[in-house]
């Protein structure tokens, strides 16, 4: 896919805490030499974890991946609510259980906890945090917020569908003062996960705060696949670029079609071409997308379409000059 001697490619990310996700894009650019990078699903500064950053003619095939489900781990400290929700923010309301209510909480196996997480499973509509990169007018959530426009963000923040298909505890810790409990998400995107916390906070009554959160897959993509930061510039330095991936992993939920010679120089000049002609396919059995490869090459991304009666598939996006 890349046609030029420019790296191109996907570089997985394990993103480091503090760090912002465009200070990774400017790391990258810096390391490559390239101005051509973006990453893919934003990360909170105190999170951690998969990062894909997308460079070079990768930037081309992005979009198609902004759908990916996600995996995060996230611990969650109960007995405290912040105004982000999370580590970074100002403590907000304190409710620590006490030695009686730590010990009804053991003796039940932490019920009310357990059932609290099972609810927030179902949940499809999520309200995004105030402090968070969602657009309003223009300006972000945080910059409003941080601003003291809350009066703002009461009226534009509106619920958006989120789809949370599993919610696993995987560890109830006790502490010193209430409790901290480790839990596995998988979601689809658009999902706060320090919302979960403070929602299951506040289902329980003892509040809660998001203390570290590490996202472990993206769509395809998994963190043991991963380059921390400073592994990348090392390879780089070295002149070992192994750390850039082809595009291929990024678009396999996206079925194939293989074209011939002819089909390829009709896709290129955008022309259409008959759904009859493309081997392997039915008129009745159309997918929303196809890619279009020929010779292990990615050609176009490509797309239905019907003229009296007659079905074509047509160029969506061109990936070749």
């Amino acid at each position: 896919m890349n046609g030029s001697s420019d790296p191109s490619g996907i570089i997985l990310l394990d993103k480091g805490t503090g760090l912002t996700s465009m200070s990774c894009d400017v790391a990258v650019r810096k390391t490559l030499s390239t101005r051509k990078v973006g990453h893919l699903g934003t990360l909170d500064p105190f999170a951690t974890g998969l990062l894909p950053v997308f460079v070079g003619d990768a930037l081309k095939i992005l979009r198609y991946c902004e759908d990916y489900d996600k995996r995060y781990v996230c611990t969650a400290r109960f007995g405290m609510a912040t105004d982000t929700f999370d580590c970074d923010g100002n403590v907000t309301e304190e409710n620590f259980p006490s030695e009686k209510e730590m010990a009804d909480l053991a003796a039940s196996d932490y019920e009310t906890v357990r059932k609290a997480f099972a609810q927030a499973a179902l949940t499809v509509l999520q309200m995004p945090p105030k402090f968070s990169a969602k657009k309003i007018g223009g300006r972000k959530a945080y910059e409003l917020a941080r601003a003291g426009k809350d009066d703002i963000l009461e009226k534009e923040l509106k619920p958006h569908p989120v789809k949370i298909h599993s919610i696993k505890i995987l560890n109830i810790t006790p502490q010193d003062r209430g409790f901290e409990v480790e839990f596995e998400v998988h979601c689809s995107k658009g999902t706060y996960i320090r919302t979960i916390a403070d929602d299951v906070g506040r289902k329980t009554g003892f509040f809660a705060t998001a203390m570290s959160l590490r996202r472990i897959t993206e769509g395809p993509f998994d963190i043991k696949d991963a380059v921390t930061e400073d592994k990348m510039k090392e390879m780089a330095r070295e002149g070992d670029l192994s750390f850039i991936i082809d595009v291929d992993r990024a678009l396999e939920h996206i079925p194939s079609i293989e074209i011939d010679e002819r089909t390829l120089d009709d896709f290129s000049h955008g022309r259409r071409v008959p759904v009859s002609r493309i081997g392997g396919l039915s008129e009745e059995d159309l997918k929303a997308r196809y890619r279009a490869v020929c010779g292990g090459r990615l050609i176009a991304m490509v797309v239905p379409a019907e003229d009296d009666g007659r079905k074509y598939l047509k160029c969506e996006r061109v990936f070749i000059s």
